[in-house]
């Protein structure tokens, strides 16, 4: 991934609040789109102009061809807020993030953590992140619904790691059962994902818990095929496969 700056001029007398409201949502734009990376970004003013430092998925992310019918509307509303069309500067790679996958994969995954800041949507083959901007837009023209769908995920993730409050349980329930509205949404994204791409698309079942003996030969979840677990994990994280149902999940934590 790599940091680039944005740098937006004023063309003429402008106040704090119209140029806060237009570049506030052409980053929302871009972040729903899959173009930018991460939930905040500060602006800053300094010598009568604005700048903003990005994390960017590829060198390319921001370029005309990738935009969305929001990231176009927004750029045209710059002109309202008497600012011009932003420069654009880029910093360098970050050392401290996952390069995107540049590859049509045989297959890929929905799969995300707490830690994790890039695309949900993975390479099967390379588990590396595949630029949302790069699949075709899921709803109303870009990815948000797949946006708020990682967040969602991300937050009861995080619940369930900091193991400090009873909300750890409802979180668990949230990323690991199938019968949970976090699952029927994601896999829903999925399914439509796979439909748009024409790409085998899957989704990651988080598990934790669980008798040892009972995990090494439990079915898939949702359609009972007792033949799902893999001779050897995928990429060290998947232990199972179901290719009717398109969902994979891990060895339950507790017993690897």
């Amino acid at each position: 991934m790599f940091v680039t700056e944005l740098r937006f001029e004023c063309f003429a007398d402008t106040t704090i609040t119209a140029a806060e409201k237009a570049i506030n949502n052409l980053l929302e734009a871009y972040r729903a789109n899959g173009q930018v990376l991460g939930r905040e970004f500060a602006v800053a003013f300094n010598e009568g102009e604005f700048r903003v430092r990005l994390l960017l998925p590829e060198k390319s992310s921001l370029a005309q061809r990738y935009h969305s019918s929001w990231v176009k509307q927004a750029l045209n509303q710059l002109t309202q807020a008497k600012l011009l069309a932003p420069r654009e500067k880029l910093i360098g790679q970050d050392i401290n993030s996952e390069v995107s996958s540049v590859d049509t994969p045989s297959w890929q995954v929905i799969y995300t953590s707490y830690v994790h800041m890039c695309s949900p949507v993975r390479s099967g083959d390379s588990l590396l992140p595949i630029p949302l901007y790069r699949l075709p837009a899921t709803f109303n023209g870009d990815h948000k619904h797949v946006i708020r769908w990682q967040s969602e995920w991300q937050a009861c993730d995080e619940i369930q790691m900091a193991s400090a409050t009873k909300a750890e349980f409802a979180a668990v329930t949230e990323i690991s059962d199938i019968n949970s509205d976090l699952f029927r949404r994601g896999w829903d994204l999925r399914g439509r994902i796979e439909y748009l791409s024409k790409i085998p698309t899957y989704y990651y079942l988080y598990r934790v818990g669980g008798n040892k003996q009972e995990e090494l030969s439990r079915p898939c979840p949702k359609c009972g095929n007792p033949n799902w677990r893999l001779d050897e994990p995928l990429h060290d994280i998947f232990h199972f496969r179901c290719d009717k149902c398109r969902i994979v999940s891990n060895l339950s934590w507790d017993h690897l």
